[in-house]
This record gives C-alpha cells, sequence and structure tokens, in this order.
C-alpha cells in the first residue's frame, strides 16, 4: 500500500471487523486482535498478490496502541477511591509482596532448570513476575468487575508490581547494559520513583478542593483539552523518573478520582478508551513474528504452566489474607495473570544486554499464550471456582458460621 493514511484506515477497519466478530461470539476481543496483528504483521508471509501486511504504517499504529494503555489506565484510576486504597494499604504490600515473591522465586528455579546463565535466569524471573496492566484494565472494564471486592486489592498489586519493575530494572539495566551501576544510585532512583506515586495519594487526598477549582470549565472543549493534556504531560514526565507511563496516567487518573467531576471525565475518556485500547492489542500482535515461536514453544508452555500455578496460589494467599471470600480470592489470580507490554520490556532488555536470542519468540509466545487465557479464565472464574471447589471442598465463612451455630 503506497498510501499512509489508506494503510492505517485499512488496519483500523480490521481491527472493527475482529471486534464485530468477537462480540458475535461473546469472547473478549483481546486475542482476537492479537492474533490478527500477527497475520498483517511486517513478519507474516505475502500471498501472491494479496499483501495485507502493515509495514509503513507500524510506528503509526504502535503509537496509537501506545495512547491506548494510557487511556485504559487513566480510566482505571479514576474509577476508584484513593481512601479505600490507603485504607487497603496493608493489603496492598503483603498480597504485592505474595505475588512478586512467589513469581520471582519460581522464575529463578525454573530459568536454572532449563539450564540458563545466572542473567538469562534473572530476566525470565523478571518476565515471570510482572502482570499486564493493560489487559487487567480491560478485562476488569469488559467484565464490569470495577465494583467488585478484589479489585482494589488487584489493583494495589499492581501498583506494587511497578515499584518491582523499576526496581528490577533499574538493577538489571545497570547489570546489563554498564548505566547506573553503584548500589547509590540505583537505591536513589527507586526511592525517587516511590516518592514520586506517594505525591499523587498526596494530592489525591488533599487535593480536591484546588482540583475542583481548576476543573472547573464551562466549555466541553477546553475541559477535553485540559484533562488529556494533563495526562499526557503527566504520563511522559513519569517515564523520565523511571516509573512507567501507563502508571502515570493512573496515578493521575487516581488524583482525580476524589474530585467533583470525576464523573464528568469517565464520560468523556470513555470513547477514547475503547478505541485506543483495541488498537493497542492489535499493535502488539504487530510486533510478533509468527515463524519463530516454534524455537521457544516448549519453553514458553512450561512458563505458562508456571504462571498458571503460581498465579492462582498466590491471589488465593493474597485475597483470604485481605479476609476475602475464596471465590474472590480466586478471582485475582485469575484476573493478573495475563501477560504483556513490561514483559516485552523486560526481554528486550535482555536482547540489549546480548543475551540469548532465544528470549524473543519465547516472550512473544509466552505473553500470546497469556494475552488469551488470562481475559479467558477470569471470564470463566465462576466455572473454574466450582470446578476448583469441589476438589479443595472450600467453605464460604456465612455457611460455615451458620453450622457452628447449628
Amino acid at each position: 500500500m503506497d498510501h499512509i493514511v489508506f494503510e492505517v484506515g485499512t488496519a483500523l477497519l480490521l481491527v472493527a471487523i475482529a471486534s464485530i466478530i468477537a462480540g458475535k461470539l461473546r469472547f473478549s476481543i483481546i486475542p482476537f486482535l492479537i492474533v490478527l496483528g500477527m497475520l498483517v504483521g511486517p513478519h507474516a508471509p505475502k500471498l501472491g498478490i494479496l499483501d495485507l501486511r502493515f509495514i509503513e504504517s507500524q510506528e503509526i499504529i504502535h503509537f496509537l496502541g501506545q495512547m491506548g494503555i494510557l487511556f485504559l489506565l487513566f480510566y482505571l484510576g479514576l474509577e476508584f477511591s484513593v481512601q479505600k486504597l490507603i485504607k487497603s494499604g496493608r493489603n496492598i504490600v503483603v498480597g504485592g509482596s505474595i505475588y512478586v515473591l512467589l513469581n520471582f522465586v519460581l522464575g529463578l528455579a525454573y530459568g536454572f532448570l532449563v539450564q540458563m546463565s545466572l542473567y538469562e535466569t534473572l530476566i525470565i524471573a523478571g518476565m515471570l513476575s510482572v502482570s499486564s496492566s493493560a489487559i487487567v484494565a480491560k478485562v476488569l472494564v469488559d467484565l464490569r468487575r470495577t465494583g467488585n471486592a478484589e479489585t482494589e486489592l488487584i489493583l494495589g498489586i499492581i501498583l506494587f508490581d511497578d515499584i518491582f519493575l523499576a526496581v528490577f530494572l533499574s538493577i538489571m539495566s545497570g547489570l546489563l547494559l554498564g548505566g547506573s551501576t553503584t548500589v547509590g544510585g540505583t537505591i536513589l532512583s527507586v526511592l525517587i520513583s516511590i516518592g514520586y506515586m506517594l505525591l499523587f495519594f498526596v494530592i489525591a487526598r488533599k487535593g480536591p478542593p484546588v482540583l475542583n477549582r481548576l476543573l472547573n470549565i464551562t466549555s466541553s472543549e477546553i475541559f477535553i483539552i485540559v484533562v488529556f493534556s494533563a495526562m499526557f504531560f503527566i504520563a511522559g514526565f513519569s517515564e523520565t523518573l523511571h516509573v512507567a507511563e501507563a502508571i502515570g496516567a493512573l496515578l493521575f487518573g487516581l488524583a482525580l478520582s476524589e474530585t467533583e467531576h470525576s464523573e464528568r471525565i469517565e464520560h468523556l475518556v470513555i470513547p477514547f478508551r475503547d478505541f485506543f485500547g483495541a488498537v493497542f492489542f492489535f499493535s502488539f500482535g504487530l510486533s510478533i513474528d509468527p515463524t519463530t515461536l516454534g524455537d521457544a514453544i516448549w519453553l514458553a508452555l512450561g512458563a505458562v504452566i508456571l504462571t498458571i500455578v503460581s498465579n492462582i496460589v498466590a491471589g488465593m494467599i493474597a485475597g483470604r489474607k485481605a479476609g476475602l471470600q475464596h471465590k474472590s480470592s480466586l478471582n485475582i489470580g485469575l484476573t493478573i495473570m495475563a501477560r504483556g507490554e513490561f514483559t516485552i520490556i523486560v526481554a528486550n532488555l535482555g536482547l540489549a544486554g546480548g543475551l540469548a536470542a532465544v528470549l524473543k519468540p519465547f516472550s512473544a509466545l509466552y505473553v500470546l499464550i497469556l494475552a488469551i487465557l488470562g481475559p479467558l479464565f477470569a471470564k470463566e472464574s465462576k466455572l473454574m471456582y466450582h470446578g476448583m471447589n469441589k476438589i479443595f471442598k472450600w467453605t464460604d465463612p456465612v455457611k460455615k458460621e451458620k453450622k457452628k451455630n447449628v
């Protein structure tokens, strides 16, 4: 295709068709869009005169996809109450620690088991430890679970996961790329990231009166320009402090969640969230080369099985410790099981550091399988709960109490 606008338009038309098919089948659109991206990406084969490979427009589509992550996380931040999150602070630290430690330790064991070098093992452990904020956000919105009891803990674990990612990337960048190699420099970088996140929690608690006055704008046109401009600026600025830009958008959403304008902002964000969010998953599929997947299929399948088990166990422990019922606890592990953009970032760091080339197809296959299974497991969580309940004989606390009183 010679015309860039026509190429982007065709790509978006395919996204629309895939979304319609997914809707007809009542299935999450995420796996449909990822597979579609693989089928028409720059690595897909050319079939005679039929060439649907989106090569020239890939960078533009990737940028539109990045906007999708920002809108998804910004909306998720608006949906939650900062005061409730702070009240759940202990549960977040406990749940996040359990989740990251269990996945990271099992990742280390897996890396050594498949005879990877020390640095490759550390990269694999990092990849297995970070869930996909974008997919988790999409699943929560699609399944209308933003008001569920376990959702605040899920959000907390995502935030905790990002702090871990900041620490991990800082240390591994120093080791692999020869950047910040001093312990003091790494600690300072991590403290700045944590302090930046805490700043938004303070703004959310103390800042609503000021924010309400600043956002008291009658014109919808000016209102949306001000809010979206601030979101993009804060997301970009966050990246300079080694905080993921998507988490920057999430924190900005959290800061605005307590203002009297939050519902007005949500109403304006939803169309952008849905459109650009779909483009993100399509653009992720474009980046995958299907021909390289066979080189790492067994390695990826082993990691997928390990991740499924560790996520269910970590979710159950974190949820039960937070006082949630078995069903809600199971939902935690199933919802944060998906892997995506952060796993790819960790893998790319390993490749930039000259580690084994198999990390690329491994990361692509690992992310693709869990991007399909994660939303599917979350959607069928009720069915999985009934199945597991027959094995483990979980008893609802209310019913248990009634039995005691009989």
